[in-house]
């Protein structure tokens, strides 16, 4: 689920630094400039964010192989494709910085703390289980079937400013 909106997010952070129209790495176009950026933000979201395949080809409209061939040709790609590597290197230092600026919680109390504070509450009758993780930090929250949804969108604005991941279990 968050997966989604972090590589939406790395694809909105390449389109500005390279200069594109923002939502265009979905389109069906084979222009260079737009490959370089797909293959650039594809292998960032990878290698640096872990993010499912299927994730990242539904979200460039691609077939899930195409995140392998990132993967694979980024080596030979930066090592021999002058525009590639330029590609990679704005967007990367551009990533890192925006990536500095979000924290992460040292310890479980810290972070369940601080989603009670911000509107996520608890259910006593719980159906359902979101773990939340930040860092080496993980917190469990019990909610129900009819209020999931919500604690996902509260817990989403509580953890704004740092890094999390959300699993429905």
């Amino acid at each position: 689920m968050t997966e989604e909106l972090n590589f939406k997010a790395i694809c909105d952070l390449t389109t500005r630094v390279v200069g594109l129209p923002s939502g265009c790495l979905s389109l069906k176009n084979r222009e260079r400039e737009l490959q370089t950026a797909r293959s650039v933000a594809g292998y960032i979201g990878l290698i640096e964010e872990n993010i499912d395949r299927n994730v990242i080809a539904k979200v460039l409209n691609r077939d899930r192989t195409a995140t392998y061939h990132y993967e694979r040709t980024h080596d030979k790609n930066f090592k021999h494709c002058k525009i590639y590597r330029n590609t990679f290197t704005k967007v990367y230092k551009e990533y890192k910085d925006i990536d500095g600026q979000k924290d992460i919680f040292i310890n479980n109390r810290q972070m369940r703390n601080h989603l009670l504070q911000n509107k996520v509450m608890e259910s006593k009758d719980s159906d359902v289980k979101l773990m939340v993780e930040s860092g080496r930090a993980k917190c469990t929250i019990h909610t129900s079937y009819l209020d999931f949804s919500n604690q996902i969108e509260n817990i989403k604005l509580a953890m704004r400013n740092y890094h999390f991941k959300i699993d429905i279990i």
